[in-house]
């Protein structure tokens, strides 16, 4: 009569421990399957900017760890996958070559680290054949987002470069002048 209460006890115990195991591989079996998709996405951006870096425009700031494709055009679908140059504003070495970018984490996240930039710094941009433009920083400020001013023409070589906020409300205004 012992020895059957032992093998119930014993057959409870098993059980008990079949169930823990079998959740504790599904739960490791799931993390893996999350790390692999989130891995994988990442893996496809990267290879994806590559890409685009390799048979279009860039802009880099390097001070800021910040190097993007420039495509034509500003809509949301240029902008969530690159920077993109507002169609009839100035040209590689010509007139106010103007750019847009997120800073989000959402979109590309190429313009993040643009609120750190100070005058003085290089901003560099490279035409498709990777001939390189070279701007100085001159200003940093914000704008409401309807001011379109900053997309006109100075008189001068220079870029500009326009991102949101970080609450999105207004625009921050990065100006580079040419070095020529």
């Amino acid at each position: 009569m012992q020895d059957n209460v032992k093998n119930k006890a014993g057959a409870k115990k098993s059980i008990k421990q079949r169930v823990l195991f079998f959740s504790g591989l599904a739960a490791v079996v799931a993390g893996m399957s999350i790390l692999a998709f989130f891995g994988g996405r990442k893996l496809y951006r990267e290879y994806q900017k590559q890409k685009l870096m390799r048979e279009n425009p860039v802009v880099e700031i390097a001070d800021l760890n910040i190097k993007a494709p420039v495509l034509e055009g500003t809509d949301n679908k240029t902008l969530s996958k690159a920077a993109g140059h507002f169609e009839g504003t100035g040209d590689f070495g010509k007139g106010n070559y103007c750019i847009a970018g997120h800073s989000s984490t959402i979109y590309k996240e190429y313009f993040n680290n643009l609120k750190k930039v100070r005058p003085g710094m290089k901003i560099r941009l490279y035409d498709k054949d990777k001939k390189m433009y070279s701007y100085t920083v001159r200003e940093s400020f914000i704008v409401d987002p309807d001011e379109i001013g900053v997309l006109k023409d100075f008189g001068d070589v220079r870029i500009t470069i326009i991102t949101c906020t970080d609450d999105g409300t207004q625009r921050q205004v990065v100006v580079g002048i040419y070095d020529g």
